[in-house]
């Protein structure tokens, strides 16, 4: 597996539209609830900005798209929002990995899988084999996933390949490392986007996001269009990514 390099060692390419964005999709309970409806109503309305926000990245250039769906610590919401979400989820594999398939999109599904039923298991594989040969759009989900358990497990993983370097700490580096983090084929976010009015990374991807810039929008998920999108993609224009340069530095590179 070859590892892009991380952020911290070169310098990435830029460009006015981010290779790869990152999205919690926060706010569907707090959109229901404000309209007197079910969360679950919440829930099933955040799958209809889903697709939204992947057409639309696939038709502007977003080469790798990554939805945080569901984090390691949700497991500590009341159970049957956590059973309405795993069915959410098994339901919303059956209906659309065709129109993933027509659209041209790579589906990978990242995170601890083995807390999962069997069925939604399968269902991952399958969706993931059925479109594995797809490149306009890297689609990740990240299911079960914290970014902790992301480093631990990598670590765990590389020494399980390379024993020897417990013995000889020094030789670890970054790019040892990186070859094992659940996403070390897709480059590190350019973007990241969260919704639902809250300022924090909650545990995603907390390596990746060294040199991410950070947008966040009070829009609640189930709300987030393309006018969103935009929205968003133009601040991100606006930023200034020196990667420890100076602005005079960069300004002579361009």
């Amino acid at each position: 597996m070859t590892t892009l390099a991380s952020s911290t060692l070169a310098i990435p390419q830029n460009a006015d539209v981010p290779r790869h964005v990152a999205v919690i999709m926060d706010g569907n309970g707090r959109w229901a609830t404000r309209r007197f409806l079910p969360r679950a109503a919440g829930h099933a309305r955040g799958v209809q900005a889903v697709r939204r926000v992947v057409e639309a990245c696939g038709k502007y250039g977003v080469e790798y798209l990554t939805l945080f769906a569901f984090s390691s610590e949700n497991w500590r919401r009341p159970e049957d929002e956590v059973s309405l979400l795993m069915r959410l989820f098994v339901q919303t594999l059956e209906k659309e990995v065709d129109k993933l398939e027509e659209q041209g999109v790579r589906l990978r599904v990242v995170g601890d899988l083995s807390a999962f039923e069997s069925r939604l298991q399968t269902l991952i594989h399958a969706a993931e084999k059925r479109t594995e040969h797809n490149s306009t759009l890297n689609l990740t989900i990240a299911a079960n996933y914290g970014g902790r358990w992301d480093i631990l497990q990598a670590m765990k993983r590389l020494l399980r390949a390379r024993p020897d370097l417990a013995s000889d700490p020094q030789a670890i580096d970054e790019a040892a490392f990186g070859e094992h983090l659940s996403m070390a084929w897709a480059p590190e976010p350019d973007l990241f986007i969260r919704t639902g009015g809250e300022q924090r990374v909650s545990n995603f991807l907390i390596w990746q996001l060294a040199y991410t810039e950070l947008y966040f929008t009070d829009e609640y998920w189930p709300d987030f269009d393309v006018k969103e999108i935009d929205a968003a993609f133009e601040w991100y224009r606006s930023r200034e990514r020196r990667f420890g340069r100076t602005s005079a530095q960069l300004a002579q590179s361009r």
